[in-house]
């Protein structure tokens, strides 16, 4: 076999589909955020983030940035190792003890990402519950699907957001046949949100366990920002909640929580937190200010929603075809992967605005889109710029605008 051919054939695939992912080389700026340094070409420009995971700019903000500082020079660099060997700080068990309490759990469980948190989680309770079936939304993000699928469970997987079809396929196994309902809250490429009462409701009546994913959720919702469940009163109700420390908290990392017992079973037979390198200290230390922060700033999430409110609002009066969301996030649907590489290359070089294009495998083809997430931090002249910048670009592409 020629593998520099294969190799170079696949890529030249990718490129000719418009799914070929180049990557912008970007330089956040402390106290300019969401201006950005964009190095290209060997020159530099300024350009504005509009497809910012950071959701509320707080890894930016003093309080995260001045914790981060200390326990480095407190502690050092690394971790030192796993957790079983030498990788266990004090920041670490603070930090779990302060998820936990914001979730209203019993214990919580870090791990190095949402990811790893997410494969590593079901993985092992795929593994090692006997007989076990997961019932899987049929949107859930690629670790939630690794997970599953390396668990070698049983799985069924359930129309998204569809409790008729949820209960349809619970109904085919006995009551205590052992089962677990596997979702997310928001879905971050539609900017969906389940229907979280009436899945608790029916896992509950089919003695199931739920596990519920709030990657894009925790620090958005809920008076002290612990995410959907939350806000909509389940979070009691619900058996493991995993969530990331790479988005909204602003720094890195995973977790989950849930009652003391399953905690500490994952932490004793889940191979993914077992074998891994610990998250920094300091990693460890900037998330603690950051979620102590969030639980007592509501009003950075009220700011939030208003941005994301008004974007949309402005996008629809510009006749730009957005998708409808419920959430925060705003989906720009181009519906071609070249045009949509096209559209956000233009919007880049001759505009000074980042969004990447999402492309399949990301979402379905013929539903390529621009993710455009706006923070607190954006301005209306921002706003301004964005509307205009793509108006401009979807005339001269030729894009299809809303009806």
């Amino acid at each position: 076999m020629d593998y520099d051919r294969f190799f170079a054939d696949r890529l030249s695939a990718l490129r000719g589909e418009g799914a070929y992912r180049v990557f912008a080389d970007l330089e956040r700026q402390v106290g300019a955020f969401p201006k950005a340094r964009n190095y290209r070409d060997g020159k530099v420009s300024d350009v504005t983030i509009w497809c910012n995971n950071d959701y509320l700019g707080m890894g930016m903000s003093d309080h995260v940035i001045g914790a981060m500082c200390e326990a480095t020079k407190a502690t050092g660099a690394g971790a030192g190792g796993t957790r079983n060997i030498s990788g266990t700080n004090h920041y670490h068990v603070l930090l779990e003890q302060e998820l936990a309490d914001w979730h209203n759990k019993d214990s919580a469980l870090l791990f190095t990402s949402g990811y790893v948190a997410n494969m590593t989680t079901l993985m092992t309770l795929g593994g090692r519950i006997p007989d076990l079936v997961i019932f899987s939304d049929e949107k859930n993000h690629n670790s939630m699907i690794e997970g599953v699928r390396h668990s070698r469970a049983p799985k069924e997987i359930f129309k998204h957001n569809d409790v008729e079809d949820l209960d349809r396929r619970m109904a085919k196994y006995p009551k205590e046949h052992p089962k677990l309902v596997a979702f997310e809250s928001v879905y971050s490429m539609d900017g969906d949100i389940a229907p979280l009462r009436e899945i608790v409701d029916c896992a509950k009546a089919h003695n199931a366990l739920t596990f519920l994913d709030e990657v894009h959720a925790v620090g958005m919702y809920g008076e002290r920002g612990s995410g959907v469940a939350e806000r909509d009163g389940v979070a009691d109700e619900i058996d493991i909640i995993q969530a990331t420390m790479g988005k909204a908290i602003g720094v890195i990392g995973g977790y989950i929580a849930g009652k003391a017992d399953l905690i500490d079973f994952v932490r004793s037979f889940g191979n993914g937190f077992i074998f891994t390198t610990s998250l920094p200290p300091s990693v460890a230390s900037g998330a603690l200010a950051s979620v102590r922060y969030l639980k007592d700033h509501n009003d950075l999430r009220l700011r939030h929603q208003e941005r994301a409110a008004t974007l949309k609002r402005r996008f629809t009066e510009a006749n730009i075809p957005i998708i409808p969301s419920v959430s925060h996030i705003v989906p720009v649907l181009v519906g071609d992967a070249k045009l949509c590489k096209q559209a956000s290359d233009m919007l880049l070089n001759d505009h000074g605005i980042y969004v990447q294009p999402i492309n399949y495998p990301t979402v379905a083809r013929g539903t390529e889109r621009l993710r455009v997430t706006p923070t607190p931090l954006h301005t209306d002249a921002d706003m301004d710029h964005l509307v205009d910048s793509f108006m401009e670009v979807w005339g001269r592409l030729g894009i299809q605008m809303a009806a």
